[in-house]
């Protein structure tokens, strides 16, 4: 099966009513687990990557080499999209390394953490949606603020700005986008709530008010992470010092699932489960040295964390 489209992807998963797991990769192993993971539970995938964010020097390499791994996968209907674009140059860069899919999040302002102009998103989506086009790649493009912060970006936003339904008409209209991240309660980064409620306010009106005005564009549910407390305690028995936070409860997902969310973006689980597998084996085996023994539990509790949000996205099980 060769690379697809997001669009391709999540039109499958339109009719089955389920969404597809994003999961952001920044080495070669963590998409090794990602993929096999989609391999094991015989579901489609996003595997994603952020501009800048990666264990390697080479961007161009890494993303050659990310493709090909892609690729390698010929049972998994996988799309390989970019995360978080913030410029053209971003988009374009990934168009030309073979990338199926990219998102330009112009929601924020280019030289700030502020949110963008509405007509400044409008412009720059616009531009990148002509470039995809005939290249025959998906856009995804953002409205609204989501919360917290994402890789790459510095700032904290407390604030989410929500999206609002007439706008989002009106920004997929004039810029053509295939798939629209909307700011419905969730938020960025491995500190999201402080309080348990914070993990139960996704406005799911909202999701399915937009929905129903936008019925060919896929809705997308970034900083949906739910924070697991076990990841978060191992990591700090370890030596880490990760304050721990609520986020969003697998129910609540489901409940976008159900009021149209089609993609769902998921990078802080599996990265918890990836530190937590690692600091504890470090901590328990202080004379190895061996990298494999290292990153072996690692990459099985990355994968382990991918192939449970896939089950409970309702993904598993579709090819």
């Amino acid at each position: 099966m060769t690379l697809e489209t997001l669009r391709e992807v999540l039109g499958r998963a339109e009719e089955g009513a389920y969404a597809v797991g994003a999961f952001n990769v920044s080495s070669l192993d963590q998409a090794v687990a990602v993929l096999d993971a989609a391999e094991t539970e015989r579901s489609p995938v996003i595997v994603q990557a952020i501009a800048g964010m990666s264990a390697y020097s080479d961007e161009s390499r890494w993303w050659h080499r990310l493709r090909a791994l892609c690729e390698e996968y010929a049972q998994v209907a996988v799309a390989l999209h970019l995360d978080h674009g913030r410029t053209y140059d971003d988009c374009a860069r990934a168009i030309d390394h073979g990338f199926t899919s990219v998102m330009i999040d112009a929601s924020r302002a280019a030289d700030s953490d502020a949110p963008a102009a509405f007509l400044d998103n409008v412009e720059l989506t616009g531009r990148v949606t002509t470039l995809a086009r005939p290249a025959g790649v998906s856009v995804e493009g953002e409205l609204g603020t989501i919360g917290g912060a994402e890789a790459g970006v510095t700032g904290i936003l407390e604030e989410i700005v929500f999206a609002d339904p007439d706008q989002a008409v009106e920004f997929v209209d004039a810029t053509g986008v295939d798939a629209l991240a909307i700011a419905v309660g969730t938020s960025h980064g491995s500190v999201k709530f402080t309080d348990e409620a914070g993990g139960q306010r996704l406005r799911l009106a909202l999701i399915a008010e937009i929905r129903e005005r936008l019925p060919d564009t896929f809705l997308v549910l970034h900083g949906s992470s739910s924070v697991p407390a076990d990841a978060v305690t191992a990591i700090n028995l370890h030596g880490g010092q990760v304050r721990p936070s609520y986020g969003i409860s697998p129910g609540q997902k489901s409940e976008g699932i159900a009021a149209g969310i089609r993609k769902i973006n998921q990078g802080t689980d599996s990265h918890l489960a990836w530190s937590a597998a690692l600091r504890t084996f470090l901590d328990e085996n202080a004379a190895v040295v061996e990298p494999s023994e290292q990153l072996a539990p690692a990459i099985a509790a990355f994968r382990g964390m991918v192939a449970q949000r896939m089950r409970e996205f309702g993904s598993a099980g579709r090819f």
